[in-house]
């Protein structure tokens, strides 16, 4: 499993119409994306920064969505978030939801 991390920071007061956006427009997109498993979205107390997690299947299809479909989300966003938007890519080690790791033999 692979996941990348968007960090961002919010312009004052949209919070409420970030969530709306997430949930109506971003989320749907997400969906339809070829090894898209699921997005985590956290936000700072205050509403003033919000990082999104979102996991896939595989490196290719992370990758896949970034080259094709990010720049479209990006751009949903664009009047509610502050600067550029700062992109990580991890493979995934450990998931208790989605039973990933390694497991203990015995001894």
């Amino acid at each position: 499993m692979y996941a990348r991390q968007v960090s961002m920071e919010l312009k004052p007061n949209s919070l409420t119409d970030f969530t709306r956006k997430l949930d109506s427009e971003i989320i749907p997109l997400l969906r339809k994306q070829a090894g898209f498993m699921d997005e985590l979205t956290f936000v700072e107390p205050g509403g003033k920064r919000t990082f999104a997690v979102s996991l896939w299947d595989s490196k290719q299809n992370a990758e896949a969505y970034s080259q094709k479909s990010y720049a479209e989300v990006t751009k949903m966003l664009s009047g509610l978030i502050q600067g550029t938007p700062q992109v990580k890519t991890f493979e995934v080690a450990h998931s208790t939801a989605h039973k990933i790791g390694t497991k203990e033999k015995a001894a």
